[in-house]
């Protein structure tokens, strides 16, 4: 049986935002900004990630960030065809729907209203490529993924939400896998009762 994967991003990953750095500040090249708009976004941040490294069922990814937006994730990637779920799910399945070029909204229940929940579920529900889960205890309210992009946000009402969907979702120069599928068999991930999440150890 193979180890657990130990994702030690800052050795191994540079971190991409204008240059170097955290945060976007918004004067990325325009070479940047017409492969990948995210670029300009203010606090964005961009990590580059080598894609299809997969981990079993049964283990789990120390991951550098939470909620993670690349590195080592389960074989079965979880459905992304616009589903809201309504419970939290394993972080290793997103991260798969990320690689086929899906966007993750998560979002901490505890901060925000039940009106902010709906706005963001509308962006989402039934849009493919797109997911949506609460997520235990982030940073904040709101975070964003897509491969090796994040972006935390405090209100569902954040233009920058719209901009980083726009931006990244199925575009073909930012994720590892384009014409890859959200579907999946119910054999290998279930969005009715799908694997449910477990913090980073």
């Amino acid at each position: 049986m193979r180890k657990s994967f130990t994702v030690a991003v800052g050795a191994a990953l540079a971190i991409a935002v204008a240059g170097c750095g955290s945060e976007t500040d918004g004067n990325g090249s325009a070479a940047d900004a017409a492969a990948d708009p995210s670029v300009d976004i203010p606090g964005i941040e961009i990590v580059d990630y080598p894609a299809g490294d997969h981990v079993g069922a049964s283990e789990r990814v120390a991951y550098e960030y939470s909620p993670p937006f690349g590195g080592p994730h389960d074989a079965a990637w979880a459905t992304c065809t616009g589903i809201v779920y309504p419970v939290p799910i394993r972080s290793e399945n997103a991260v798969h729907s990320l690689e086929h070029g899906a966007v993750w909204i998560t979002y901490d229940p505890e901060r925000l209203s039940e009106e902010q929940v709906d706005l963001l579920a509308a962006r989402v529900d039934g849009v493919s490529y797109m997911l949506m889960s609460p997520y235990p205890d982030p940073a904040q309210p709101i975070s964003l993924q897509s491969w090796g992009h994040r972006l935390f946000v405090e209100d569902a009402d954040d233009p920058r939400i719209d901009q980083f969907i726009e931006a990244l979702r199925l575009n073909p120069n930012t994720y590892p896998e384009p014409g890859a599928t959200c579907a999946t068999l119910p054999t290998n991930f279930d969005p009715a009762n799908p694997p449910p999440f477990q913090p980073i150890p």
